[in-house]
């Protein structure tokens, strides 16, 4: 594992131990109840989702009006109602907690946290029913998937290697960063990858004999993929012959700070470059990982394929994005069937 997931799930320890503070002492217990079966960035979401309904509780009034979290006990939890769970549903969708207000996707996340501590207390006996099993998730309104066409892609790729269109004090930084950002975009739309996958590269993950690299799946799995062959003339470029000298241990994608290139660092840079080359989409790191996706189902019509590549473990999630490009399919066989045989 790279020093950036290392890193990355020391620091989620840390914070999980400062936000468990905050929370009643059988959060504790579930945290480590679930640790083996859960990453640590998992239950760091939990924490956050967690902190957020307790703190509902204690703002929305009545019996737990007054309490601090850490006082709430398995008597208060047991105490929890359905329709506790629904004004909660509803101060979520109306964004009182955050002043935005939550997507359906979001609120049906925390509700599915909900469902899992309800359930994991019940069946350690700490409650006597679980009043979750009554509660019905949020409907999920699927936004359509957003993606590059071939036109699009090409704009974007030429807006990041000569930096047509930027402002002047853009131009200044692409002419240092140019190489480094159409070399990101290239390895985004060749291979699916997550944008914390990306930044966790080293240049030791990288074998341009072989045309494969190593990648730290979302989970901690370490898989072996394969690069396309723009992917790897593409690296060349960007390794200029220097990479049988470059210290192995290195970042893959460094920042001007000569540290590794940060999160918040590619998700600026991508959509920096996709605003001249696509004005009417807005263009994430993800929205490239889900424009190759695209392009591997319409190349190989195989959802399976797709999802192993793109490290999904429940391939009912591939199907959720890219089975709706399915027409596709449908117009391409209508097209082959004929009612009469012209060879008769």
């Amino acid at each position: 594992m790279s020093n950036f997931h290392k890193e990355r799930e020391v620091n989620a320890l840390k914070r999980l131990d400062e936000i468990t503070k905050e929370l009643p002492t059988l959060c504790r217990r579930y945290f480590l109840g679930i640790a083996q079966t859960t990453s640590p960035l998992t239950r760091l979401e939990y924490a956050y989702d967690l902190r957020t309904f307790f703190d509902f509780l204690i703002k929305e009034g009545g019996e737990f009006s007054g309490k601090q979290a850490t006082h709430i006990d398995k008597n208060d939890i047991a105490a929890i109602e359905v329709f506790h769970v629904e004004l909660y549903m509803d101060y979520l969708a109306r964004g009182e907690a955050t002043s935005v207000q939550n997507t359906s996707k979001t609120i049906a996340r925390k509700i599915s946290c909900l469902r899992a501590f309800f359930k994991y207390l019940f069946k350690r006996g700490e409650i006597t029913a679980n009043i979750m099993q009554k509660v019905d998730s949020p409907k999920i309104r699927e936004k359509p998937i957003t993606r590059l066409d071939g036109g699009e892609v090409s704009r974007l790729l030429d807006v990041a290697s000569s930096g047509h269109g930027l402002t002047e004090g853009q131009k200044r930084f692409n002419k240092a960063t140019g190489l480094r950002d159409e070399t990101i975009i290239v390895f985004f739309l060749s291979t699916g990858l997550r944008i914390s996958e990306l930044v966790g590269l080293n240049v030791g993950d990288i074998d341009l004999e072989r045309g494969s690299f190593r990648v730290i799946r979302k989970g901690g799995d370490e898989v072996i993929l394969y690069m396309p062959e723009e992917l790897k003339n593409q690296l060349a470029l960007f390794f200029g012959g220097a990479f049988e000298s470059i210290d192995k241990a290195e970042p893959l994608f460094m920042s001007l700070q000569n540290k590794r290139i940060s999160v918040r660092a590619v998700q600026d840079l991508v959509k920096k470059y996709a605003r001249l080359a696509a004005p009417l989409k807005t263009i994430s790191p993800h929205k490239l990982r889900s424009t190759f996706g695209t392009n591997l189902y319409r190349a190989t019509r195989d959802i399976y394929i797709v999802a192993d590549v793109l490290g999904h473990r429940d391939v009912n999630t591939t199907k959720k994005h890219y089975a709706a490009i399915s027409h596709d399919v449908r117009k391409e066989a209508a097209e082959k069937v004929k009612i009469l045989d012209d060879s008769e």
